[in-house]
C-alpha cells in the first residue's frame, strides 16, 4: 500500500500578493479555554472570570481574554501561511467587537507584500493581513504581520515520520 503525503503547507514560492485564504476550520472558544489561560498568564482583569463584575461592564457577560482570540485565530491560518516559517513581527493588532464563551472564530488572511530576504538566502518575508471572523461575520481581531518563509529548495527535511523497525 503506498503511504500519501499530507499537506505540507506553503513555500516562499507559493504566496502571491493578493492571494486570501480562508481557514476551512472553525474554532468554538470555550469559558475552560478562556479560564486557563487567564489563569495560566495570570492576567487579574475580572472582566474575562468574575461573571457579577462582567455584567457591569455593559458587556453582560465575561469578555473571552483578548491574547486567546489573538492565538486561536493565527494558529488557524498556520497551515496557509507559517507552516514552513516563522514570524518576525506583529503590526497594529485591532479588537474591534468582543469574543464570548461559545463563539465560534474562522480565520481569513490575505497575502500584502512579498521581498527575497538579504541575510538568509533560503527564505523570503511575507507580510499578511489577517482578519478573525466570528459566526456572525462580524470581525473580533485583524492583524498585520511579517513571517520568514522557507523557500522550497532549502527548507528543512520534512520526512521526520519514524521508520517503523
Amino acid at each position: 500500500m503506498a503511504v500519501k503525503a499530507g499537506w505540507e503547507g506553503r513555500f516562499f514560492e507559493d504566496f502571491e500578493v493578493g492571494d486570501i485564504y480562508q481557514s476551512r476550520l472553525g474554532r468554538t472558544v470555550t469559558q475552560s479555554d478562556n479560564l486557563l489561560f487567564t489563569l495560566m498568564s495570570n492576567n487579574t482583569n475580572q472582566i474575562h472570570f468574575n461573571q457579577v463584575y462582567a455584567a457591569q461592564t455593559g458587556f453582560e457577560k465575561p469578555l473571552v481574554n483578548s491574547i486567546v482570540t489573538l492565538a486561536v485565530v493565527a494558529g488557524l491560518g498556520v497551515t496557509d501561511t507559517s507552516e514552513n516559517g516563522f514570524a518576525l513581527g506583529w503590526d497594529s493588532i485591532v479588537l474591534p467587537n468582543p469574543v464570548f464563551d461559545g463563539d465560534t472564530i474562522y480565520s481569513q488572511t490575505e497575502v500584502l507584500e512579498l521581498r527575497e530576504s538579504k541575510s538568509r538566502p533560503g527564505q523570503g518575508i511575507v507580510k499578511f493581513r489577517t482578519r478573525g471572523i466570528n459566526q456572525n461575520g462580524k470581525i473580533v481581531i485583524e492583524y498585520a504581520r511579517s513571517v520568514m518563509v522557507w523557500k522550497r529548495d532549502h527548507a528543512p527535511k520534512l520526512d521526520t515520520f519514524p521508520q517503523v523497525s
